[in-house]
């Protein structure tokens, strides 16, 4: 009897171990989606600030997909968020 409960204290320990882990793996994964959601919309608008200035009629909204973009991709997503409205420009 002893060393079944020791057997299943261990697989208990291993099974929080393993839950622990994943759960900081996906924390981590939502962190860095946010913060190059967020660091992607600072740059869309002072992209379209400075764009403003120099009198380029090209401009990307701040929206849920640039966002989503943004954050998936990081900063190519901007660049592809660019491109694609230069591309609608011309």
């Amino acid at each position: 009897m002893e060393k079944e409960t020791g057997v299943l204290v261990i697989a208990g320990a291993c099974m929080l171990v393993l839950f622990i882990v994943t759960v900081k793996h996906k924390a981590e994964l939502l962190l860095n989606f946010c913060l190059r959601a967020v660091m992607g919309g600072i740059s869309i608008y002072g992209i379209n600030i400075l764009m403003e200035m120099w009198g380029i009629p090209c401009a990307v909204g701040i929206n849920l997909y640039s966002l989503l973009a943004s954050g998936t991709l990081g900063f190519s997503g901007v660049s592809l968020l660019y491109a694609v409205a230069a591309f609608h420009f011309l």
